[in-house]
């Protein structure tokens, strides 16, 4: 290909055809990028019920007159953030939820609670669970899986460090009584629901989970699938069986998803998670732990620097308050229960 011509009446100085310069594309479109976002001043506000294989279905207008859930998907300036059950977000582009329809999730507002887990107690890398519960109901059975101490305290270090209420439904209490089970957790004030395989509290469980939104976590088997079913009896969720050789639930609840429980008028949600046989503890801060004992944490402030307020910590303001009497008859088994629960990622 020629790129310059010649003139026997011009110099043999080559003239450049502009024409014939091979310019290449740019491959990501005609404009050059820019770090400028749009404010998105229209979006419209929503929640995220549950997510689904990238895909967020968001309640919009929650007990309005134009209340719809919608499809929606993470826009690309959000795709180093996560997005979860319990998210409150902004919207924009189609959100009419018609069939077919997809809006973008275009802002996370922030969150009030934040419950996460780690893979072990070693992982600092957190597993966001859910957003903005204000409480957790712990289901453990009495038996046939047998209840487990250990994995209980994990809950609760989770749901104190989370700033979540905890509250506690032993279920199958037919099979077994759980009063030796309970006396592990005497000093935690932790409200307490016992259901049977045959007759189910439901209507005391649901006054408590009014006016909240409230996450419901538990070993595999140990009947929490079958108490949302009968909380919401629209979920539909998959219950499953203990093998008899292991002992062991079988996972049935694959995803995390938000329910609306209504009683009276009123309504709270049933956030259901999948359920776990571990619950790592990598990511606690422990003085989220002591908070949460607030009576035994306006003690701790005349502690030495650095006192883990463990039994063989020197000098420890709460031990010597506890061993004077000054804490009353409960005060040992809070201090007892605080101390069990900073064992278990110490």
């Amino acid at each position: 290909m020629t790129w310059w011509s010649t003139d026997d009446d011009e110099d043999d100085e080559p003239e450049f055809d502009e024409s014939a310069v091979r310019v290449r594309p740019n491959r990501r479109g005609s404009r050059p990028r820019t770090k400028t976002r749009p404010e998105h001043a229209d979006a419209i506000a929503g929640i995220v019920l549950g997510v689904d294989r990238g895909r967020y279905h968001v309640l919009i207008d929650e007990g309005g007159a134009d209340e719809h859930v919608l499809t929606a998907a993470r826009a690309s300036e959000l795709r180093r953030k996560s997005v979860v059950t319990g998210d409150r977000v902004d919207l924009v582009g189609d959100v009419s939820g018609d069939e077919g329809s997809l809006a973008r999730i275009v802002r996370v507002q922030e969150r009030t609670t934040l419950l996460r887990r780690s893979a072990d107690d070693t992982d600092e890398v957190e597993r966001v669970i859910v957003a903005n519960a204000d409480q957790m109901l712990i289901v453990v059975a009495a038996a046939n899986p047998e209840p487990r101490v250990r994995l209980i305290d994990r809950y609760l270090v989770a749901a104190f460090d989370a700033g979540i209420r905890p509250l506690l439904c032993m279920t199958k209490t037919d099979l077994a009584d759980p009063d030796e089970f309970l006396h592990n957790f005497p000093g935690l004030e932790l409200p307490v629901f016992r259901s049977r395989s045959d007759e189910m509290p439901l209507a005391e469980i649901t006054e408590s989970l009014i006016g909240h939104r409230t996450v419901f976590v538990g070993h595999s088997g140990v009947g929490k699938s079958t108490l949302v079913n009968a909380l919401v009896p629209s979920a539909h969720r998959a219950t499953g069986h203990v093998n008899v050789v292991t002992g062991r639930g079988r996972h049935t609840s694959s995803s995390t998803v938000s329910l609306r429980i209504e009683h009276d008028g009123r309504t709270g949600w049933v956030i259901d998670t999948p359920g776990v046989r571990s619950f790592g503890l990598g990511h606690v801060d422990p003085a989220n732990i002591l908070g949460a004992f607030t009576d035994l944490a306006r003690i701790a402030d005349d502690c030495p620097r650095g006192c883990t307020h463990l039994p063989d910590s020197p000098d420890c303001a709460i031990i010597e308050a506890v061993d004077a009497g000054e804490l009353g008859e409960t005060g040992r088994a809070r201090l007892d229960s605080l101390q069990r629960l900073l064992t278990t990622f110490a």
